[in-house]
């Protein structure tokens, strides 16, 4: 997945599981735009993952094999348990 739009973006933040939604919906809303161009692409890239695999890096309950995906993963669960602080 290339640099989308906005709604683009929005719309592949859209999964098949409301846990999902809400992590990498409001990690794009709030996040997202201050990321580094990099970073900015890697989440983008991390979009294009099954929700399974997602699901389970982001629980904790597995670890994702590519360094730079478990970046992201640690991002955006630093960023839920942060959020209301």
């Amino acid at each position: 997945m290339n640099k989308m739009n906005p709604a683009r973006l929005q719309w592949a933040c859209r999964r098949g599981m409301l846990e999902l939604d809400l992590l990498l919906g409001n990690f794009l809303n709030e996040a997202f735009p201050g990321l580094s161009n990099e970073d900015q692409a890697l989440f983008i890239d991390l979009l294009e993952e099954n929700d399974q695999d997602l699901f389970l890096w982001l629980t904790g309950k597995n670890v994702a094999e590519k360094p730079e995906v478990n970046k992201m993963i640690q991002m955006i669960r630093h960023h839920a348990e942060n959020r209301n602080n």
